[in-house]
């Protein structure tokens, strides 16, 4: 094969893969866009929805408010575009592992799915973790801890930015299992390591909680908490990875 048709393959090759990329981009926006619909049209109860943790907690005779003249208008609809897209997200996912898989080997993908399908699942279960025991918690604890003669009358953005980075925040932190195999996986950090330095993870761990949360000590400690929890489960799922690989190779060597 002469040099120019080599080039013409690796260009026909690049070019086929940049249209696939886009077939896969274009699938996952008309995803969003058609659970966006619904969400959209059900914006305000969808605000309701996540703001009831606070509003139930509110002082009697105050509320949430709005100090900008488009927010009840935009902040929902905000809130209905963050909400598509946290429902469509395994779709979206599904064509990202559709666009890399053929590349992977048979090894790779057997590896790839569980950990793909797991990392979806904790993070949606960070997010009902926050919904239903953080916020609450938190919530009973501000708003009683106002000044005598401070009324608590929360911005209806603010509430939803803070609601929103929290709910990433306790979603990415429920992904530390998954990182932990990953990392033991990959042999970037042995399972032996990372035990001895349960100390220094530990510490690590309050100091991102301390900028990933409210600056008290009590929000900082129910990400933390459960931070470190799940990466003894990271640690102890590592531990039977090794093992079964080490079964693995024994049983292929005999």
């Amino acid at each position: 094969m002469s040099a120019d048709e080599r080039e013409e393959l690796a260009e026909g090759s690049l070019i086929s893969h940049l249209v696939e990329l886009r077939d896969r981009l274009l699938r996952a926006v008309i995803a969003v866009a058609i659970v966006f619909v619904p969400c959209a049209i059900y914006s305000n109860e969808l605000f309701t929805l996540v703001a009831t943790p606070l509003i139930e907690r509110m002082p009697s005779g105050t509320s949430m408010i709005a100090t900008s003249l488009v927010s009840p208008f935009l902040t929902p609809l905000k809130l209905a575009l963050f909400v598509a897209l946290f429902l469509a997200m395994p779709y979206v996912l599904y064509q990202a592992w559709a666009f890399v898989a053929p590349g992977l080997y048979k090894h790779e993908k057997r590896f790839a799915v569980p950990l793909l399908a797991s990392s979806i699942v904790l993070f949606y279960c960070g997010v009902a973790f926050a919904y239903f025991v953080v916020f609450p918690l938190m919530f009973a604890f501000f708003t009683t801890a106002a000044p005598a003669g401070v009324q608590m009358m929360t911005d209806m953005a603010n509430y939803l930015d803070f609601v929103v980075l929290l709910f990433f925040a306790f979603g990415v932190a429920f992904e530390i299992p998954v990182a932990t195999v990953l990392l033991a996986s990959t042999g970037m950090v042995s399972v032996d390591t990372m035990g001895k330095n349960r100390g220094y993870v530990l510490l690590g761990i309050f100091v991102v909680a301390a900028f990933l949360t409210p600056p008290d000590a009590i929000s900082q400690s129910f990400m933390a908490v459960p931070m470190y929890l799940l990466y003894e489960i990271g640690i102890l799922g590592s531990r039977l990875m090794v093992r079964q690989r080490q079964k693995s190779a024994d049983s292929a060597q005999a």
